[in-house]
């Protein structure tokens, strides 16, 4: 009989659920597709409910089920954290405490009542230390035999960061860094002062990071305070916290407001107000100092180690800017980073440690990797779709071959027209990779407004990342590897760039995010950068047949590729998520499997409440 281990992440944010049978990766989705509330923290009940379903696997049958940290060293760290900064922190210890005591002390008997949701049975339940999760989701899918392993994130139980090494079916963790010491905590307390929601916006601020001025004796005195009164930075990569400057050991916030307004001579921004210059030189900042980061602990896993492989894993390595450059700096000969790589994918490391070194399974690793293109949750065929349709009387044309679709979209595309595009098994972790994506042709000088202002109502800062065919890349960037999972920033051929105007670093935000750097404007960011996503035939062959057919009938072989969702929702899982966010949006196409819905021949939308009221703005 196959066996079968039951990840879960929950209680904090982004839970999910995630499935191994005879230790291949089955299914993995996180709780907020199903619920519609973004980085949802309940118990993933729809998510394992989902993963069990795919594998038709009972609850019962299960080998084990792993939780992806260990809930009592997490409560001693608190306990411990609140006496060592005594009498600070005393309203945030009243309010945590009963939450502590009557539940997640418990954690065992409140997963089992959880557990009962999902059937009969007492599978064996495991706890693998947090950072040891996300170690195992980052080594045992990648596609090396022997890799250094890194991960960072905020905090687990203890450990903020870890360097470890995998070797076979094992994983040793050589070096931590403990809390309240944490490069992930530190960058959030900055996207927080920038006016950012902590666990949401960091990529936001990653993302005004490029507006900086390189230049400006702005950033160069910044890093210089930051490294003077903030951190005391190690050759090692390992970091000290001047504790006098963050509340986020025993308070409700991330910082002291005073003390930060005072070093850095500017308020902290609230939410929504609008972005100065100020704002925009900090975030460089505090960016190139956590690349300094990263890089020293890179180096330091170099020496540790001795493998020329690298790994990562924990929220801090979705910063795909500083791994570019740190693939570009040649520590290492290839990096290869857990998709998955935040909380949720501490349930796939929790399945994967349980496997592998709690039941000593073999290891074999996969050529590119394990994880299937991360196309691992949910799909719906015809079915679903017509029914969708129907309980809308949407008008749609359905195509019977696959390559008619493609040609009638990419013309669609061409036009200027952008397209949601529904497709098979949805992703697993924060990005869409062209299965829930809105996609839009990258040469259309407006295409980057449109799709902020128009459609994902968002910051019209915010730049889009480009699907480009695995072939083709070379062509467009200067990137010599694949990047499956739009997590490396590489930049833009120097053949597509435009002369940029005198003074392009000091013009305001909106005029420079305006100027037509490259041919492709939509998918070049203010640096003449771009998030890149290669495109591979094997890996997604649908999305790769239609952008190869927009390379062949109009000459581009690469699209704009977002989420489909907007500002505040989850990425849809459902037809009915993807028609609904179709018709609340200027979007003009939709395409679920075979299906083409044109907006201007569908009916009214309209509903009775404000549906932007549903989410809350992340």
């Amino acid at each position: 009989m196959p066996e079968a281990i039951l990840g879960i992440s929950a209680f904090y944010h982004d839970s999910a659920a995630a499935l191994l049978v005879d230790g291949e990766i089955v299914a993995a989705a996180q709780e907020e597709r199903f619920t519609r509330r973004k980085h949802d923290p309940a118990f993933p009940t729809n998510a394992a409910r989902f993963v069990l379903g795919e594998a038709g696997v009972a609850f019962g049958d299960l080998k084990a089920v792993a939780f992806y940290d260990k809930p009592y060293i997490k409560f001693e760290r608190l306990l411990e954290t609140y006496n060592g900064f005594a009498p600070k922190g005393l309203a945030s210890f009243l309010a945590s405490m009963p939450v502590w005591i009557k539940e997640k002390l418990f954690m065992r008997h409140m997963l089992k009542e959880e557990f009962g949701k999902l059937g009969p049975g007492s599978p064996k339940l495991l706890f693998p230390e947090h950072h040891l999760s996300h170690a195992a989701s980052a080594f045992f899918p990648s596609p090396y035999e022997e890799a250094a392993i890194l991960t960072v994130d905020g905090v687990g139980e203890w450990a903020t960061t870890t360097i470890g090494k995998g070797s076979g079916n094992a994983v040793a963790i050589l070096r931590e860094l403990h809390f309240p010491h944490s490069l992930g905590l530190l960058y959030s307390a900055f996207t927080a002062f920038c006016g950012f929601k902590v666990n949401s916006g960091e990529y936001k601020l990653m993302g005004l990071a490029p507006y900086g001025n390189p230049d400006s004796d702005r950033v160069a005195h910044w890093k210089e305070r930051i490294h003077a009164e903030l951190i005391d930075l190690r050759d090692d990569g390992s970091l000290l916290l001047n504790m006098d400057y963050f509340a986020y050991a025993t308070g409700l916030t991330m910082f002291y407001s005073g003390k930060w307004e005072s070093l850095f001579g500017i308020p902290a921004r609230q939410p929504e107000e609008n972005i100065g210059q100020e704002h925009m030189d900090l975030a460089l900042a505090i960016q190139q100092v956590t690349e300094d980061v990263v890089f020293r602990l890179a180096e330091t896993a170099r020496e540790l180690t001795g493998c020329r492989k690298l790994v990562m894993a924990g929220g801090v390595a979705l910063n795909c800017v500083a791994n570019g450059k740190l693939i570009r700096r040649g520590t290492f000969d290839d990096v290869w980073v857990q998709p998955a790589a935040g909380d949720a994918g501490g349930a796939l490391g929790a399945a994967l440690a349980a496997w592998h070194i709690g039941q000593d399974r073999e290891r074999r690793p996969a050529t590119p990797d394990a994880m299937q293109g991360c196309y691992l949750g949910p799909e719906f065929g015809p079915v679903s779709i017509a029914r969708t349709a129907r309980r809308h009387a949407a008008p749609f044309t359905r195509f019977d071959d696959f390559d008619g679709l493609c040609a009638a979209v990419s013309d669609l595309l061409a036009k200027g027209n952008c397209v949601g595009w529904f497709q098979g098994r949805m992703e697993y972790g924060p990005r869409a990779l062209g299965n829930r994506s809105i996609l839009g042709d990258p040469r259309h000088p407006d295409m980057q407004r449109k799709l902020n202002l128009k459609i994902k109502y968002r910051e019209g800062f915010r730049p889009f990342a480009p699907s480009v065919l695995a072939e083709e890349a070379a062509n467009y960037f200067e990137l010599d590897r694949p990047s499956p999972y739009m997590l490396v920033v590489a930049p833009v051929a120097g053949q597509r760039l435009n002369p940029l105007p005198d003074g392009y670093n000091d013009m305001p935000m909106y005029e420079r995010l305006y100027v037509q750097r490259s041919d492709i404007p939509a998918v070049t960011h203010v640096d003449s950068s771009a998030r890149i996503q290669t495109v591979s035939a094997d890996t997604n062959p649908r999305y790769w047949r239609l952008v190869n057919t927009l390379l062949d009938r109009h000459g581009c072989g690469l699209v704009v590729n977002t989420s489909f969702n907007v500002r505040g929702e989850p990425i849809v899982c459902t037809p009915e998520d993807a028609y609904r966010c179709f018709m609340r949006t200027e979007m003009d196409c939709l395409v679920m499997g075979d299906f083409l819905f044109l907006k201007q021949d569908q009916p009214t939308w309209s509903e009775k409440e404000n549906w932007r009221d549903t989410f809350e703005l992340d």
